[in-house]
């Protein structure tokens, strides 16, 4: 307990715990101008503060992780459960957010209750990050596959359809996997190699830089490595 309680200390006063990643909100896309005076596209991400609420370990869990926690839930929307769970970390009624950030060994300063430090990436860091990309509806296969469709002339009969897409007598079946109109869009995108522009800790807004997937006020993450 004495132990726990000087890690939280240490923590605190060094603003923050600090793990190797981060959950913030797409705010859109600007320009900054590096020390060459050359333009860079960055997205604007905003960060709010998000608190320890478990920390998991390999002897019992199975894996290293912290469970971090943000904004409070209204007292009508929190389960008992919920508002059991995170109640250690400060949150009466529960949280609406809570993610996961896997470690690859543990971190001696994550205690619950102690808030993530914005400082856990810093300018210059490689991420990967990872959004859920906007959902488009029902789309046909060459808006959703890329598909090149057929002649555009006059009489072809076949302009924007998937084609052929069975088989012989043997499987005489559609194969699974077949690439077919359907919902386009609203899935996991994970993108790679992401530069750290910039990390303004007073604002609490981190800048990478090109584009990235979702909607704006999505939640996206962020990873080192």
């Amino acid at each position: 307990m004495e132990n726990k309680e000087n890690a939280t200390d240490a923590a605190a006063s060094s603003g923050g715990v600090k793990l190797n990643g981060l959950f913030a909100f797409k705010e859109g896309m600007a320009t900054v101008f590096n020390e060459q005076g050359e333009a860079v596209p960055v997205t604007v991400l905003r960060y709010e503060p998000w608190v320890v609420a478990q920390v998991k370990t390999k002897n019992s869990d199975g894996y290293d992780a912290v469970q971090i926690a943000c904004r409070p839930s209204k007292a009508k929307n929190g389960s008992k459960a919920l508002k059991g769970h995170a109640k250690s970390a400060g949150f009466e009624n529960g949280a609406q957010l809570s993610r996961e950030i896997r470690l690859e060994a543990p971190v001696a300063d994550a205690a619950v209750g102690v808030q993530v430090s914005i400082d856990s990436l810093k300018k210059g860091d490689v991420v990967k990050i990872t959004g859920r990309s906007k959902g488009h509806g029902f789309a046909g296969s060459v808006k959703r596959w890329n598909f090149a469709g057929g002649p555009a002339s006059h009489g072809s009969k076949f302009h924007r359809r998937p084609g052929s897409v069975g088989n012989r007598t043997w499987p005489g079946r559609v194969m699974p996997g077949k690439r077919f109109p359907g919902h386009y869009g609203d899935e996991a995108i994970t993108v790679k190699n992401v530069e750290i522009v910039e990390v303004l800790q007073s604002e609490g807004v981190v800048m990478v830089k090109g584009p990235v997937p979702g909607a704006r006020n999505s939640l996206v993450k962020l990873v080192r490595g």
